[in-house]
């Protein structure tokens, strides 16, 4: 069985042609022209903005036509993670996506159920010829994943509706009515570049490798392992304790997955061999009985490199190694007006040293506005302290719940009477684009749902695939439903 054969069809066959257009965050291109075709080809209103974002209206069917405009809103892009040994290029391959079980999975990569789903369900309703709906109209964004481009460029004016239903949450049966800001953090420390020295030094590869990683938003609860932090870890007693020289590190890829893979090269005195083995495997030891239930499948080790041609100086490489080790990572603090939300995180995303410059990219998130300016002031000091400069990009603010809503009355009352059960209601930590839509347009009475979707921005992505048939059949009942103007 392919994912075109499960049920409903139609959204099935709309995302299997979503994992057949590559479309990494900055790259969508060719995810552009295909909705802007797919909209044309319906013969709708169809309109590309300034910035690469489609707009497909469809009219009400008739009778319809005295009900409240709804914006179905979805992003295009979808984050490129794959397994270290996965041959995948992003850029130019498909996903290659299968059924496993309850569950639809991709080979080695992320799959793009984050948010190609919710593309899929907006591309349906367009399609559909049997349902009822008043206006409607189709919002797919650009780049939401790596700095909510789309989201920041979209200009007010172009949307004519009344509510907007974001299809980008990922568990069914919630209804989100609130989501956290965010803001990058990016540290730069320089350093000089040394030759490496001739005998006397052994050369290693050290692997943090194997660990869950997941969403930095979504997932940061769950007390999964970052492998930087880890890296860090281990790293400082080789060397500051044994003499080890640090010729490089890197660990992670992107500002908003929690980091999987650590990789340093180092040289150790010859004398310090056996000492630094035994420090590494005592810490891969003692990372594993930690993580044994949140994170268990995770190794650290070492193996045998070729002799680098540089190592960083010493007092630089050991005050890098020092500020990411002390850096802030995961909860910081729970909230007081939503239990079990998590209110302000941390996420230390990419560590990485190349020609003279050692980097380090966080993301921060909180539903508080001050609070997270707060905490980007400690991450400032630390790094300040370190010697390394400073910079913030990518600020945007949360997406307050507001609980007297109308559309969340209307969603929360048809989803009791389809399933015998009321929905929870939600707010979520992490990014959705409601936040920076509605300061756009304030006039919006705004909500978000979407199916079960799990670990989502990692290569273990997978989408439950009962609830995408029961969340399909949720949003055709809402937009027969959709009150009067």
């Amino acid at each position: 069985m392919t994912i075109k054969d499960l049920n409903p069809q139609i959204v099935w066959k709309n995302f299997y042609a979503m994992t057949q257009i590559p479309r990494p965050s900055k790259k969508e291109g060719k995810a552009v022209e295909f909705l802007y075709n797919f909209g044309k080809g319906l013969g709708l209103e169809t309109y590309k903005d300034e910035i690469g974002n489609i707009i497909i209206r469809k009219p009400a069917t008739p009778g319809m036509e005295n009900r409240m405009g709804v914006i179905l809103q979805a992003h295009m892009d979808m984050v490129p993670q794959k397994n270290a040994d996965k041959v995948h290029d992003f850029e130019k391959d498909p996903i290659e996506a299968y059924v496993d079980g309850e569950w639809v999975r991709a080979n080695g990569t992320t799959l793009g159920a984050d948010n190609g789903m919710g593309v899929a369900v907006a591309l349906s309703v367009l399609e559909s010829k049997d349902l009822v709906h008043g206006p409607v109209e189709v919002l797919i964004t650009i780049d939401e994943e790596t700095g909510m481009t789309g989201a920041r460029e979209l200009k007010p004016g172009l949307l004519k509706g009344d509510i907007l239903i974001n299809l980008d949450s990922e568990t069914e049966g919630e209804l989100y009515v609130g989501c956290a800001g965010g803001l990058d953090v990016e540290a730069v420390m320089d350093y000089e570049e040394c030759a490496a020295p001739a005998s006397g030094y052994v050369p290693f590869k050290l692997n943090v490798k194997g660990f869950k990683g997941g969403h930095s938003g979504m997932d940061i609860i769950l007390g999964r392992a970052n492998a930087n932090k880890l890296m860090a870890r281990v790293l400082l007693p080789l060397m500051r304790d044994m003499g080890a020289l640090l010729c490089s590190v890197e660990g992670g890829t992107l500002r908003n997955a929690i980091p999987r893979e650590a990789f340093a090269v180092i040289l150790v005195p010859s004398a310090n061999v056996e000492a630094v083995r035994s420090s590494v495997a005592k810490a891969a030891r003692e990372i594993k009985e930690e993580y044994s239930i949140a994170d268990p499948d995770g190794e650290v080790f070492l193996e045998d490199t070729a002799a680098p041609a540089v190592y960083i100086e010493e007092k630089a490489a050991l005050r890098y190694i020092r500020a990411v080790h002390c850096c802030p990572n995961g909860v910081e603090r729970m909230s007081d007006a939503m239990p079990g939300l998590v209110e302000t995180s941390n996420n230390m995303a990419v560590i990485r040293t190349a020609g003279g410059k050692a980097s380090v990219l966080t993301l921060m998130r909180s539903s508080v506005d001050s609070a997270k300016d707060a905490y980007a002031e400690d991450i400032r000091c630390l790094f300040e302290l370190a010697g390394a400069r400073i910079t913030f990009s990518g600020g945007y603010s949360g997406w307050a719940p507001k609980m007297d809503s109308p559309i969340l009355a209307t969603m929360k009352h048809i989803y009791k009477g389809l399933y015998g059960n009321e929905p929870a209601v939600m707010a979520i930590h992490a990014g959705l684009e409601c936040g920076i839509l509605g300061g756009t347009y304030p006039n919006w009475d705004m909500i978000s749902c979407g199916p079960t979707i799990k670990s989502p921005h990692s290569p273990d992505e997978r989408v439950n695939i009962a609830t995408v048939g029961k969340w399909w059949d949720f949003i055709r009942k809402v937009l027969e439903e959709i009150p009067v103007k």
